[in-house]
């Protein structure tokens, strides 16, 4: 098989198991020297497991939530490797209930992990990528965020942020060869036990998940990308904005507007915009085309 991560360093956050583990293995597996972090046994264990395997890995035991803690770790990694071409932030946690009987600690946790976990390592790794003109990022969104899913309001409000987040990196990095994507996985893990049907096990693997993070962190990545993954097929998920009516300063705008919903809602003619300024624009246009 092609190695076509040869000699790339790689950090896989929360990789002591599940799809951590799976995707710290097929970067292995693909040539890439692994930093496997996580906080119990088992990140030593995964990097056994590579180094067994004739990889190159070492294991890292650093709390997403404590950004020293991230600092420490991309230090380690440069150490250990001299540079750093890629970083996964998988790390993640559930706390499921409705709204209504959420203790918003158990929100602020989620967040914390989810969103600022993949800031602190992040910010981390960013001034490394910078200074060696590359680097791969891939911030693991979900469904669940993308699409809502009931009982998980905090969850999916921390993996929306994380793709607001890689929209506005992706255009930052861009000058500096930083490509950062989202990778939405479909995956029976521990996260996941009770909450998906009973054959899914058999069927949504976290190792037919992670040849989709391959696609995101290659030379030939692409940027910008959330890349659903889950049971060996792949798709693609777009915010995307459709065309849209404009009524101006109509006698009653609200009352136009709430009349013409399904015309703002019609899908023909959507565009995926390359940065938030293209809504204004896309406005200005419309505006100016009924003078």
């Amino acid at each position: 098989m092609s190695k076509r991560l040869q000699s790339r360093v790689a950090i896989v956050t929360g990789a002591g198991g599940g799809l951590g583990r799976t995707h710290a293995l097929e970067l292995a597996r693909h040539g890439a020297c692994v930093v496997v972090n996580d906080l119990g046994a088992g990140a030593q264990a995964v990097a056994g497991e590579i180094r067994r395997a004739g990889g190159e890995a070492i294991a890292c035991a650093g709390d997403v939530t404590q950004y020293g803690e991230m600092q420490a770790m991309a230090a380690q990694a440069i150490a250990e490797f001299g540079r750093i071409d890629i970083l996964v932030n998988n790390a993640g946690i559930l706390r499921d209930r409705t709204f209504a009987k959420m203790p918003l600690d158990d929100f602020r946790l989620v967040l914390e992990v989810h969103v600022m976990g993949s800031v602190h390592a992040t910010k981390a790794v960013w001034a490394q990528m910078q200074a060696q003109n590359h680097g791969r990022i891939v911030m693991t969104t979900s469904s669940s965020g993308l699409y809502g899913n009931f009982g998980q309001s905090n969850y999916a409000a921390a993996k929306m942020a994380l793709v607001g987040l890689m929209q506005t990196l992706a255009l930052e990095g861009a000058r500096h060869g930083i490509r950062v994507n989202c990778l939405a996985p479909s995956a029976a893990t521990a996260m996941t036990e009770g909450l998906l049907p009973h054959d899914a096990s058999a069927i949504l693997t976290p190792k037919r998940v992670s040849p989709g993070l391959i696609a995101l962190v290659g030379d030939d990545a692409p940027t910008r990308m959330v890349l659903l993954a889950g049971g060996g097929s792949f798709e693609c998920a777009h915010v995307t904005m459709t065309h849209g009516i404009h009524i101006g300063d109509a006698e009653d705008p609200a009352e136009s507007l709430c009349s013409r919903l399904a015309e703002v809602q019609a899908q023909a003619g959507q565009l995926v915009p390359d940065s938030g300024w293209d809504q204004p624009r896309h406005e200005l246009e419309k505006a100016r085309a009924m003078e």
